[in-house]
């Protein structure tokens, strides 16, 4: 079996929205990342990787975003041996403050410029690659308007 889930690399007034995992995350809890899920099976359905993002994250920070474009997708082995693909996807802040609305998966939330999250020594590499191609993807996109 494989785990599809999905990340939002939101962007907002040049910071990025990360969360601090819950410590009663399965995995990596207590760690810094996008925010995201797992997503549900829906039977026939279209756009689910979208929609289940933009619930996701209202359901975790209570925020609306739009504009979703790809960025990247990896995948990995969780601690307890699940597979995942992971799809990543730049958003635009459309409305709300972001916070920890549920707090059994966010414990925090912080925005960090790109050069902050490049720079943080305790950030992995992958979150840094994604934020890297994000930028790409919101300098594109800033250029074709």
């Amino acid at each position: 079996m494989i785990i599809v889930n999905v990340e939002g690399a939101i962007y907002k007034n040049g910071k990025w929205l990360l969360i601090e995992r819950s410590l009663k995350e399965e995995h990596a809890g207590g760690t810094l990342s996008l925010v995201g899920g797992k997503v549900e099976f829906e039977g026939d359905s279209s756009d689910i990787l979208e929609r289940t993002l933009e619930r996701e994250i209202l359901e975790e920070v209570g925020i609306k975003v739009k504009d979703l474009e790809y960025v990247n997708s990896s995948s990995f082995v969780t601690d307890s041996g699940l597979n995942v693909v992971d799809i990543v996807f730049l958003c635009e802040h459309e409305s709300g403050e972001a916070y920890a609305k549920s707090p059994d998966e966010v414990d925090g939330v912080i925005w960090f410029s790109t050069d902050q999250i490049i720079s943080h020594s305790e950030l992995p590499v992958y979150l840094k690659r994604n934020i890297e191609l994000a930028e790409l993807s919101l300098r594109r996109r800033l250029s074709l308007k």
